[in-house]
């Protein structure tokens, strides 16, 4: 399996490395810097998660970022199973989607024995789209920013596509970018979900470079309103490559929520097409 992994590591590293990549891309292969959101097989990891984590390792993933479930936050596993299932593959489990709820400082110490480096929320603990919400979620972000830090980790949020909307005449997603501290609340970018909020990621690297510590690469059509396999969305995903520096990007999690076959051969499209922008 190891052998299997690195040959697969050289290739994508090799046919992608003549395009303009970011440097932490250029300089150490993609395969180092590629993840995957275990959403994406949400299914199986109930099923089997210690299986599933196996075939995952056999696609040439690296890196790993969990999601919760009806089996909690490791699909069954405690978060030490996780870390020592995870390492027996090769794999690391960088990154977890939570919530910020009740069981918080249970989660940071779950997160910490489990290894982890991020935690990201992954929606609004509070509703309502409107300027003074976000304000308040803004400071709980930074207060949870400091419950991560106590424990050497790193709190993050995961946007959707309702952040884009307006309020009094701002982007509720810039509230939250201009009302969080950076060294606290570290963003995930989900670039489908921006392009579908109406949006340019570009334009908020641009406008917030280095902001964005993690991405989730996630091609979305417009039309199906759907997430499908690289190149078949609305995602300029060569643009956004070029552009990762700028973004101040350290992990790439390739995420894919609906699929024709099944999430292994989307997965592996998904890296095929990657091999393939070097031409």
């Amino acid at each position: 399996m190891t052998s299997r992994r690195k040959f697969i590591y050289k290739s994508i590293a090799t046919a992608i490395g003549s395009i303009t990549l970011p440097s932490f891309i250029r300089s150490r292969g993609i395969h180092e810097d590629l993840g995957v959101q275990l959403y994406t097989f949400r299914d199986a990891m109930m099923k089997d998660p210690k299986e599933t984590l196996s075939k995952i390792a056999n696609l040439g993933i690296k890196y790993l970022e969990s999601a919760r479930s009806e089996k909690g936050l490791y699909y069954g596993l405690t978060p030490l199973e996780m870390r020592d299932t995870c390492k027996s593959f090769d794999l690391a489990l960088k990154s977890g989607h939570v919530l910020l709820d009740s069981d918080w400082l249970k989660t940071i110490e779950e997160a910490a024995e489990a290894g982890q480096e991020y935690l990201i929320c992954s929606s609004l603990p509070t509703k309502g789209q409107y300027i003074d919400n976000y304000f308040s979620v803004a400071d709980a972000f930074n207060k949870a920013g400091e419950d991560c830090k106590k424990l050497g980790l790193k709190f993050g949020y995961h946007n959707h596509g309702y952040e884009f909307e307006t309020d009094k005449g701002r982007v509720l997603y810039d509230v939250l970018l201009e009302n969080t501290d950076p060294s606290l609340v570290y963003m995930e970018l989900d670039l489908g979900w921006v392009v579908m909020g109406g949006k340019n990621p570009i334009d908020y690297f641009k406008q917030y470079p280095g902001r964005f510590s993690l991405w989730h690469l996630k091609d979305m059509s417009l039309l199906k309103e759907v997430s499908t396999e690289f190149g078949k969305g609305d995602l300029n995903i060569p643009e956004m490559l070029r552009n990762a520096d700028l973004s101040g990007v350290k992990y790439i999690f390739l995420e894919q929520e609906e699929y024709d076959n099944n999430p292994f051969d989307s997965i592996q499209y998904n890296l095929n097409y990657l091999a393939k922008l070097g031409g």
